[in-house]
């Protein structure tokens, strides 16, 4: 039974999670569980944000799915039972992107395919998107020269590029993919981009089997939005990166389709992605499916694919029909009725 670290978040994480727990086990799903909590779920806790415990879990196990890492909530709070306030004692920005430093992960992929019963303008969509997630601007190295003069670094070296083309290189070839695109902006950016996409070109070399081909960003936004079927693997920094995720979700309906899997050396975390807006939604409201979607991409992973297409089939029956969706997906359904009808499909 393989063993899955999962990270609970806080928020709307915990409708989630027991949504999930409900569906993984109605699918026959085998798994052992082990939670562990970061984020708002720590503090509420009385843990740090990012807990040494949780870290090193993930880190031994290899194998990890987790909700998104809420910061504290805007008002002061407390724990669960009233007794501990909620403190941020870490100072960072954004825990999602603290976590994945410290697991030294350093590409995440993510899946922007349609999922039958969102309403999208295109059909038909499958891109992997592979981002390159410890460099570029997101590296945040910054600071004031003087007030009202700030400086921020955009950081790109040949080692980490090579280590990210060619994992994305071999994971197009794992998936029977043929073209992979590099998305950059050298035209501009000659030295920092121009050495992002020259590694891109030279560890194609090593992929012959593979097409390889570089666009602008921009054009690649103008292309996304206007022929997405073109594209097969994109091959991106870590800013364009993150803004042409949400670019994909948009085209295939929504975030309630997409997965994202995020890859270190011998370390595989499947993540939660949602919006800041939907981070506070009121208790049994959440949108399960983008917790469910990783989760079905990880059963694939490890050997469980009958489970994971079960599930698959049933959520699709339920979107089809249209009849139970909760708030985000256009109807009044609570998290429980939701899940609660993607059961009765399973049954």
């Amino acid at each position: 039974m393989p063993k899955v670290i999962f990270v609970q978040g806080g928020g709307a994480g915990y409708d989630q999670e027991q949504a999930l727990r409900r569906l993984l086990g109605a699918a026959g799903a085998d798994l052992h569980w082990e939670t562990h909590y970061a984020g708002r779920a720590a503090l509420e806790r009385g843990l740090p944000p990012l807990p040494e415990e949780t870290i090193e879990a993930v880190r031994k196990n290899g194998l990890a799915l987790k909700t998104k890492l809420l910061p504290p909530p805007p008002t002061q709070a407390t724990s669960p039972d009233g007794a501990i306030p909620v403190q941020d004692t870490m100072g960072h920005g954004n825990y999602n992107v603290a976590f994945r430093r410290t697991l030294e992960l350093f590409a995440s992929v993510r899946l922007i395919r349609n999922l039958p019963g969102i309403p999208a303008r295109f059909e038909n969509v499958d891109i992997l998107l592979v981002r390159e997630i410890t460099e570029d601007l997101y590296a945040t190295t910054e600071h004031e020269i003087i007030p009202g003069v700030v400086q921020s670094f955009k950081i790109v070296t040949v080692a980490a590029c090579r280590r990210f083309f060619r994992f994305t290189f071999e994971f197009a070839r794992q998936r029977g993919r043929r073209t992979v695109h590099c998305i950059h902006k050298a035209n501009i950016l000659k030295m920092a981009d121009g050495l992002f996409l020259d590694c891109f070109r030279q560890i194609a070399m090593e992929y012959p089997d593979l097409v390889h081909r570089d666009l602008i960003v921009d054009n690649a936004c103008m292309q996304l939005v206007s022929r997405p079927h073109r594209f097969d693997v994109l091959a991106v920094g870590n800013l364009h990166g993150d803004l042409l995720s949400d670019l994909g979700a948009g085209l295939i309906g929504g975030i309630s389709g997409t997965a994202a899997i995020n890859y270190g050396t011998d370390l595989r975390v499947y993540e939660t992605v949602y919006g800041a807006g939907y981070e506070d939604v009121p208790p049994d409201t959440a949108n399960p499916l983008p917790l469910i979607m990783p989760a079905l991409e990880l059963l694939q992973d490890i050997g469980q694919a009958a489970a994971a297409e079960r599930l698959r089939q049933a959520i699709i029956v339920v979107l089809k029909e249209g009849k139970v969706r909760t708030p985000d997906l256009g109807g009044n359904a609570s998290t429980t009725q939701f899940t609660d009808a993607i059961l009765d499909k399973l049954s």
